[in-house]
């Protein structure tokens, strides 16, 4: 076997391995492919070596001297100890300023413990957020690398060539910052994506209950949204999904599909870090939890018979008037979940002091990934404009689109409520939404009570420093600071 001369190697040939690996070798690059199991390396070698040229590695030694230096190394294998078990495997054949890249759904947590030990053995770790899925692997994901500004000059030009690439012809990747950024961005895009799909599906609900539409209809319904302001990914698969027809049995493939949500763990890492961070992210909770509910069947077979309205659909021309008013429920409630998302990577950033560029990470999402839309190069130019933009509700395009939006946005919660259908994501966005809007929230009195029961303190609206009140007796106040 030729030695040196692969620029990128990619160990862990399952399905999302080896469309990464066939992606880097349909762009021009030698790439050394290497598996646990070797028959899978051979596989893939016959099956598609004249996509171009591979370098079949039995061993790990063989990998890795099949590599110039800097060696570039993938590693695409499950989360957690199969990783490090890897990284085991690899480092001590390394030498200092090769790098070792996990591709992989990984903790941020994980990758800044691995990144900061493998410096100091002189090694780069880079953890990178891919997102496409297996299509998107093969054809141009979008792809989040952090680690090293010395990483990203290696490895940087390789990824920009296999990334999606956007309208405009920019690669959809770019270095979001050191250590462990990529892998929290990835997992905050997972996060709306959560969010996303949950709004959709209750715009689905809302419709064939509703408004009395069909599957097919509603299909329809979702082509025509996807065709304004509502063009993205989610929304054209969505449409597809829907007017797909069950072949055995003839009846609209939504029917025929038990209707509970699986999950592998990102969302719900969005949630508990977000919690950690004191960052509101309740539309993404609730798609989160939405999940959740829909999986435990002996609590909703144990609440069938509750009291409740029955949903009863609507006469034919008000229909499409009420779809209309969805339309406008489900955008707004969108972009609530984009500038959930983006506030907690803000306030990542500041935590691990990454300085992440918000505007930057609009743009790598704006092709290749899941949640790929249209209002993305919104979101970007909102961000080029206003680095240091507080909320997305705070640019004025998007408040004037919301304030345009509620009437509706309003009347679907409402028909929601009377009909008895749940839409946990609508109701949370729109809660968010009028929480920040509100000049005054109800907190003062949670901030009493806090005092009362535990002597926690709180603040006055018109002076300075903590106070806490002697409850007993003379309800006299105390200053504390």
């Amino acid at each position: 076997m030729s030695t040196s001369t692969a620029q990128i190697g990619v160990t862990g040939l399952a399905v999302m391995g080896s469309n990464l690996a066939r992606n880097f070798a349909r762009n021009g690059f030698t790439v050394a492919v290497h598996n646990r199991t070797e028959a899978r390396t051979t596989a893939l070698v016959e099956e598609f070596g004249h996509e171009g040229t591979f370098v079949a590695a039995g061993s790990a030694k063989e990998f890795v001297d099949a590599l110039e230096r800097p060696r570039r190394i993938v590693v695409m294998v499950k989360a957690g100890e199969p990783t490090d078990a890897v990284i085991r495997e690899f480092a001590p054949l390394l030498e200092e300023g090769d790098v070792i890249i996990d591709g992989g759904n990984a903790h941020f947590e994980d990758t800044r413990r691995r990144e900061r030990e493998l410096r100091e053995r002189g090694l780069h770790f880079v953890g990178v957020g891919i997102s496409g899925g297996e299509e998107g692997a093969l054809l141009g994901p979008s792809i989040m690398p952090g680690g090293s500004t010395e990483s990203y000059a290696s490895l940087g030009p390789l990824l920009e060539k296999i990334s999606a690439k956007a309208a405009d012809g920019t690669p959809c990747t770019s270095h979001v910052g050191p250590d462990g950024a990529g892998h929290f961005v990835k997992m905050v895009h997972n996060g709306i994506e959560y969010a996303d799909m949950q709004l959709i599906a209750e715009a689905y609900h809302l419709l064939r209950e509703v408004a009395g539409y069909s599957p097919a209809k509603i299909a329809e319904t979702f082509r025509a949204w996807n065709r304004g302001r509502l063009d993205s990914y989610l929304i054209e698969i969505t449409a597809e999904v829907l007017a797909h027809t069950d072949a055995s049995t003839g009846r609209p493939y939504v029917d025929v599909v038990a209707d509970a949500a699986e999950q592998k763990g990102t969302g719900r890492w969005t949630v508990q870090i977000a919690l950690d961070l004191g960052v509101p992210v309740s539309g993404i909770a609730e798609a989160v939890f939405a999940r959740a509910v829909s999986g435990h069947a002996d609590l909703r077979t144990a609440a069938r018979g509750l009291a409740g309205p029955t949903a009863t659909a609507l006469a034919p021309e008000e229909a499409e008037a009420f779809a209309a008013q969805v339309e406008q429920a489900l955008y707004a409630s969108k972009i609530v979940s984009y500038t959930q998302g983006f506030h907690q990577i803000r306030a990542g950033s500041e935590e691990y002091g990454w300085n992440v560029d918000l505007g930057a990470v609009a743009s790598l999402w704006r092709g290749g990934c899941i949640i790929r839309a249209a209002f993305l190069d919104r979101i970007r130019a909102a961000y080029d404009a206003r680095p240091e933009l507080p909320s997305l509700l705070a640019d004025t395009h998007f408040a004037e689109e919301i304030a345009a939006a509620q009437e509706g946005w309003r009347s679907v919660l409402v028909a929601a409520v009377r009909q008895g259908i749940p839409v946990p994501a609508f109701a949370a966005s729109l809660a968010y939404y009028d929480a920040l809007r509100t000049e005054r929230l109800p907190a003062a009195l949670t901030q009493g009570q806090r005092d009362f029961f535990g002597a926690h303190t709180y603040r006055r609206t018109d002076r300075e420093g903590s106070f806490h009140t002697l409850w007993s007796g003379d309800r006299s106040e105390v200053r504390t600071s």
